[in-house]
């Protein structure tokens, strides 16, 4: 009954929020105020809760008026009470957050490609990144083609302006032009200028002549450099007043909430995508959160066919298998591809396509079976051509997974959502 009254009375509403705050003002200074002030305080509350059942709003009216009069009598005022509510309701908002990102949802952010085209990492056009990379396996020509046609994307780029702008900014699009204020070289680029998660600029120097990048993009794994292709220094390209630097279209990585709840009750199980720690890997990076698909789960043995198809424990993978679906859909006529579903490469299919040379150390060819821990997992990338993960660096302890994938929330793209395995 307290409730409906709750709801059509705006006396019983006033009075249930005058007795919640002189209620908690109370317990917070029960251990300040004398034993005959905590017992004139705690019988006006008394009393009007008493008139709040009851129902009647003139009683109710003149308990709130007495409870109000012995609590300026009694309790102790706060200075600043305004600020002090404030900073309470802040630090419960925080607490609150906190404890959804610790038992629940974690944000997780996708700095690389490896688990396209299901997850998408960060991503530019053009992208010179593989030209500060040593890649001894391709021919001088080889390089010198890809090289001719990022220059060409650079050149011929146009960037969108007005709604058409705002509209690939929803997509995660972002676009830097950057034009030569004066004759001369780049003396320097500085690190992002962040302010908690946010990027807020960037400064290109360039013939002495500083310029800054407002709210600059993520890069990912790859600073600007070496996506835009741009050499700093004196021995660096000699660039004139009014020439173009760079041109630059960045697409941001996939944002996604990280399920950490599940796996509390039930153990993983195999092709779910999950996050987990590098921690305690033979991962050179230690500090990291990496990004796989599950694959092996604890004592499998594995091995990788030259028709691109997992066998675990002699039972051939396929697209029959949940979570396998798009992995395996792709076409055994067309030679695996980086950013297309190609199934899973072993070295010696990498070496045929002229792939990364050291793509899959632990499976160099089509008879070679690796058995998993006791209480380890083994994750593939879903980018097989491109994708560091057990097939370069093993297994990993169980007690490394966070969680997995729930919800891609940034940016509004196909992939926006759930079921995005």
């Amino acid at each position: 009954m307290t409730i409906f009254r709750w709801f059509i009375s705006q006396a019983v509403r006033n009075a249930c929020a005058a007795h919640k705050h002189y209620r908690r003002q109370l317990a917070a200074q029960s251990d300040l105020l004398a034993a005959p002030a905590i017992a004139a305080v705690q019988s006006k509350l008394d009393e009007l809760t008493i008139a709040i059942k009851e129902g009647h709003t003139g009683r109710i009216n003149i308990k709130v008026e007495e409870l109000q009069f012995a609590a300026e009598k009694w309790i102790k005022p706060y200075p600043n009470a305004a600020w002090r509510e404030n900073v309470e309701v802040l630090l419960v908002a925080l607490a609150v957050a906190m404890a959804i990102r610790t038992f629940f949802l974690q944000p997780f952010k996708i700095p690389t490609g490896s688990m396209q085209p299901t997850l998408f990492g960060v991503m530019s056009v053009p992208d010179f990144t593989s030209f500060f990379q040593n890649n001894y396996w391709e021919d001088k020509t080889s390089i010198e083609t890809r090289l001719r046609e990022q220059i060409k994307l650079r050149d011929t780029m146009v960037i969108p302006t007005g709604w058409q702008r705002v509209k690939e900014w929803f997509k995660g699009i972002s676009y830097i032009h950057i034009v030569a204020p004066a004759d001369g070289t780049i003396d320097g680029i500085s690190p992002v200028t962040k302010f908690l998660i946010f990027n807020i600029k960037q400064t290109i120097s360039i013939g002495g002549v500083a310029q800054t990048i407002w709210f600059p993009p993520d890069y990912g794994e790859e600073p600007l450099p070496y996506r835009a292709g741009l050499q700093v220094g004196p021995e660096g390209h000699v660039f004139h007043k009014g020439d173009i630097v760079a041109n630059l279209k960045v697409s941001a990585g996939d944002h996604l909430f990280v399920d950490r709840l599940s796996y509390n009750f039930r153990k993983p199980t195999r092709g779910e995508i999950v996050v987990f720690a590098t921690v305690g890997t033979q991962i050179k990076e230690q500090d990291q959160f990496y990004i796989k698909r599950l694959t092996v789960l604890p004592g499998e043995h594995v091995q990788i066919g030259d028709d691109r198809h997992m066998i675990i424990n002699g039972r051939r993978i396929d697209a029959s298998t949940p979570h396998f679906e798009n992995v395996y859909g792709f076409d055994p006529k067309q030679p695996p591809r980086e950013n297309q579903f190609s199934g899973h490469v072993n070295g010696a299919i990498a070496q045929q396509f002229n792939l990364y040379p050291n793509l899959a150390p632990l499976f160099p060819d089509a008879q070679t079976v690796f058995t998993n821990g006791p209480d380890s997992y083994m994750v593939f990338g879903d980018n097989t051509c491109n994708s560091s993960d057990s097939r370069t660096w093993g297994t990993f302890p169980a007690q490394n997974i966070i969680g997995k994938s729930f919800f891609v929330y940034w940016p509004l793209t196909t992939r926006f959502g759930l079921d995005n395995h």
